[in-house]
């Protein structure tokens, strides 16, 4: 159906047929290539791709997704023009050397994949830049698109003189070319995959530095629009970013991969970051023009972070399919967390990366990994369609969460000897995960076979509690941990995690006693517990060593409510959260429960992003978790603990901005609709919090959600801030309004508009659906199972859309605040219609399941 696609068994059979050795590819941005014919240079571009490779001989192809060919020669004979067809340009060799020449009229990106191109309104100034992963590379230049073909990359640029031009090799000096323009031309890479090559162009502000390296001097630089210039934080990016360096080069035991280190922000970028080869990009949102929390900061250190152990683990060495691609993301997950905690070690002012990533990244995990969709960390991708929903929770925060239980099973010190070798052996090569386990292995001396039954090849995940008995001098006569696993993936797995006894001393909840055991099997009995008291919490897997979902005795339970916020460990207070949180997903404690648990810790919690976290899971046990008749009492409640919460907070604090962007979150008809009407007039807001331009949108948004601000009050927004910016959050908001009008043109936008930029889009799909609009909205229902059926079918021009574009459809537009049982009722009649694509079935069916957790816990709290 969708022509682009590659699947792994046309790649395996094309690696056992052709050795690429080398790209030199010409990019001309110029607009004047008289070759070319006529075309519009702000849509197209020219590109000539020259390939040497060694085939065995046969038929083969090379992959190419291009506006028209222009000319292809391989070994100098001319290729038929009708070579080119469903984006492959056939053509046979015998056994050998050759040479294959392809040049093509290419299209600028206005989704975020291929080569981007972004004109910015603030000044006109253009910047292009690449985005392949994970086969975007033919967008700009001819290849053979999979990871196992690297080969040296050479790239020459065309574009005007005053432009900035990076790639993965060193920066270079242009030559200065007639009619203002300059030609780029980047020395030979080492041998990498085409979906870390990069180019970025454009009139970038650019700052240089340099980090003393283990082997050499490191150039760094960061670029970013000369509209943004004054939001980039130079200092603590760099800072960063040296620290990272320090970190691994001393534990990865290799130096730095590459020539030199741009990180490059961008904007209208479809995910954090991007770890091209030496030149990263990464979405200009983190350079943050308004006052943020330090959960912000944080957030885009670890991007930085994991960006940069990319450029060994992905990079440096490459999985040879994507079935492994958890060999890149769930490394580079847990080396960014890992590195954090390094450098916090070692003296940094930083909060608990492993508390940060317990309340954000694992909560992601558990999530995906109890939906109908949950696969292994280590997946089967037989495609390209199955490998772009797989940039999940699972890959990345499972992932590393098995790896976080690996190094408390092997050590760290093994660990990291392991990983090494591992480098050493594969350097500039392609792996699979028996190469990892067989390195692992070697350096700790454990037959690790098991472990990766257990944790990488089968999903799911375990839910484990304390049985225990005390005698009459309140201490335990017996003590076990009992574990269960789904019916749908009943393994139960080897666990090593701590058990933690807290008491109440001097009113707090103080950590008496710490034991470190080793579960499997359905019950696990620890004599070791056996003579310890009774204490207030029995905590399991605390330190949050393994994955796994716990529950809290009622007793445990109960002291948690009333004392979370004395637990003077923030990774201690991250898993009493997390298992609170749980146990609300799964129906076991109802939502006002966890609202007032929420609002008895949000104050008193130190970890900026467990505040934000909880906040948000609020929102969502509100709106969701209970029952329609009772939200609006339990929502009062919640806006009345937010006040005060907000009210006590300390002028100009982190806390003060979660809790205003809260409470704004909680507005409905009443009284918080005034309080933010006066915010934006400059009236009535708390001591020390801006209203600046970041939060006068959120604001914007919640009250047109209600219905309280039209067109024209956010056409003056707008005009106040005259940026991309801004228009991406005015599309938004617009989309927000319980209008008739409004709805129908955020759906023409989200569907119908081939030309709305992927942010924009983004801005539109999120914010289309809004509780208390369900006569506006009622009609989209149908609407939405019309178009998932044409994105599953390739109608309606859905199959030449890019995946960023049909993801935000498939997701965002799910009629989630109208998933009653009469609504999934509908959905399930039309699921079973006509077969979808396992594109469509597979996101449509994670929706669907989230709304009936949503009617289950409903449903619970009504008995």
């Amino acid at each position: 159906m969708y022509a682009a696609n590659i699947t792994r068994a046309e790649a395996s059979a094309r690696s056992g047929q052709i050795a690429v050795h080398s790209y030199d590819v010409i990019v001309d941005l110029s607009g004047r290539v008289p070759d070319a014919q006529a075309y519009d240079p702000a849509a197209t571009f020219v590109s000539t791709s020259t390939v040497r490779f060694t085939s065995r001989g046969g038929d083969s192809w090379i992959n190419l997704i291009a506006e028209r060919l222009l000319e292809a020669t391989l070994d100098g004979v001319a290729l038929p023009e009708d070579a080119l067809a469903d984006h492959r340009l056939a053509f046979t060799t015998e056994p050998g050397e050759h040479e294959l020449t392809v040049s093509a009229l290419c299209s600028y990106s206005r989704t975020g994949e291929g080569l981007h191109r972004f004109v910015d309104p603030v000044d006109g100034l253009v910047y292009c830049y690449t985005q392949f992963e994970t086969a975007d590379a033919r967008r700009m230049y001819a290849c053979f698109e999979q990871p196992d073909l690297k080969a040296i990359f050479a790239l020459t640029v065309v574009a005007p003189g005053e432009w900035t031009v990076l790639s993965n090799s060193a920066e270079v000096t242009p030559v200065l070319l007639e009619d203002g323009l300059a030609r780029w031309h980047f020395a030979p890479t080492p041998p990498i995959s085409t979906y870390v090559t990069a180019l970025v162009a454009g009139s970038f502000h650019v700052v240089r530095d340099s980090y003393a390296g283990a082997a050499r001097e490191i150039p760094l630089s960061l670029a970013c629009r000369a509209s943004v210039a004054p939001y980039l934080d130079t200092e603590r990016i760099l800072a960063t970013t040296k620290a990272g360096f320090a970190v691994f080069e001393e534990h990865f035991g290799l130096p730095y991969p590459f020539e030199d280190y741009a990180q490059v922000f961008v904007p209208e970028f479809n995910a954090g970051a991007m770890e091209n080869a030496g030149c990263v990009t990464i979405r200009d949102e983190y350079l943050y023009r308004s006052r943020v929390t330090n959960a912000a900061y944080e957030t885009r250190d670890n991007t930085i972070l994991h960006e940069l152990a990319h450029m060994w683990f992905g990079d440096l060495v490459t999985m040879t399919w994507w079935d492994d691609l958890w060999l890149n993301e769930s490394f580079a997950e847990w080396a960014s967390h890992f590195c954090q905690a390094e450098i916090r070690a070692a003296g940094a002012d930083r909060d608990d990366p492993w508390a940060i990533f317990a309340n954000s990244r694992k909560n992601w995990a558990y999530r995906q990994d109890q939906l109908p969709s949950t696969h292994p960390v280590a997946a089967d991708m037989v495609d390209l369609a199955a490998v772009e929903l797989n940039f999940d929770g699972i890959t990345y925060a499972k992932g590393a969460s098995v790896l976080r239980q690996l190094v408390a099973f092997v050590g760290q010190d093994a660990f990291l000897t392991g990983v090494r070798a591992y480098f050493a052996r594969h350097a500039w090569g392609n792996t699979r995960l028996p190469d990892l386990l067989a390195a692992l292995t070697e350096a700790s001396g454990r037959d690790l076979s098991h472990f990766a039954a257990e944790w990488l090849q089968t999903a799911g995940v375990n839910t484990i509690w304390a049985e225990f008995a005390v005698d009459d001098g309140g201490a335990f006569s017996r003590f076990a941990i009992r574990q269960v696993a789904p019916a749908a993936w009943p393994t139960l797995r080897h666990h090593r995690l701590a058990v933690g006894l807290y008491e109440e001393q001097d009113g707090c909840l103080v950590r008496v006693h710490r034991a470190e055991v080793d579960i499997a099997g359905e019950l696990t009995e620890l004599p070791e517990l056996i003579g310890q008291r009774r204490p207030a919490v029995i905590l399991l897997n605390d330190d949050d060593l393994t994955y796994t979902k716990i529950r809290l005795d009622p007793a445990s339970m109960a002291a948690v409510v009333k004392g979370i916020g004395t637990l003077t460990s923030p990774l201690t207070r991250a898993v009493c959260w997390g298992a609170s949180w749980d146990m609300c997903r799964d129906a076991e404690l109802p939502a006002s429960d966890f609202v007032t648990l929420a609002l008895s810790g949000a104050g008193v919690e130190t970890d900026i992003t467990a505040v934000q976290g909880i906040l948000g899971q609020c929102r969502t046990a509100i709106d969701y978790y209970t029952p329609r008749a009772d939200r609006s009492d339990l929502n009062d409640r919640f806006v009345t603990g937010v006040a005060r919460l907000l009210k006590d907070a300390a002028p100009g604090s982190d806390h003060q901005l979660a809790f205003a962007r809260s409470l704004a979150a909680a507005a409905d008809t009443g009284s918080v609709v005034g309080v933010l009407s006066a915010w934006l007039s400059g009236e009535e807001a708390p001591t020390g919090l801006a209203v600046d331009t970041d939060l006068r949108w959120y604001t914007l948004s919640q009250l047109a959600r209600v219905g309280a601000i039209g067109d024209a009050e956010i056409d003056a927004e707008l005009a106040r801030d005259a940026t991309a910016r801004g228009a991406e959050q005015a599309a938004g908001v617009r989309a927000a309004q319980p209008t008739e009008a409004a709805k129908a043109e955020a759906w023409r936008l989200a569907c119908e508009a081939a030309d709305t930029p992927n942010e924009t889009h983004f801005q539109v799909c999120t914010h289309f659906w809004q509780l208390g609009q369900e006569e506006v909205l009622r009609p989209y229902v149908e609407r939405y199972l019309e178009v998932a059926r044409a994105i599953s079918d390739g109608t309606d021009g859905w199959a030449e859309r890019s995946s960023t574009i049909r993801q935000h459809v498939l997701n965002r537009l799910f009629p989630s605040p109208l998933a009653d049982r009469d609504t999934l009722s509908v959905i399930d009649g039309w699921l079973r219609e006509a077969p979808l694509s396992s594109y469509v079935l597979r996101q449509v069916s994670e929706r669907r399941d989230d709304a009936e957790r949503a009617l289950r816990c409903q449903e619970a709290a009504q008995r």
